[in-house]
């Protein structure tokens, strides 16, 4: 009664996996399984440098305060003026 444990059963279930599953179904599921997790890799890869590549060419502009300032008090005197 109970004589099986938990190991017993985990290598039954896998010799009955490949003998009904076949032995080249798994080797082939590992493989897809790899070309994914590559895949995703190179997906975040691709990601980080296409960010990169955003931030670098939208570089923030800086506006002189007291330059501005200074424009807009002109154009307000040409305006007096003219």
């Amino acid at each position: 009664m109970g004589s099986f444990s938990i190991w017993h059963w985990l290598i039954v279930l896998a010799v009955v996996l490949v003998l009904f599953g076949g032995g080249g179904k798994i080797p082939k599921l590992m493989r897809d399984m790899g070309q994914g997790i590559n895949a995703f890799k190179k997906g975040l890869k691709e990601d980080g440098k296409k960010k990169e590549e955003e931030t670098a060419g939208d570089s923030p502009k800086v506006i002189d305060q007291d330059s501005a300032a200074m424009s807009s008090s002109g154009e307000k005197d040409k305006a007096a003026n003219g």
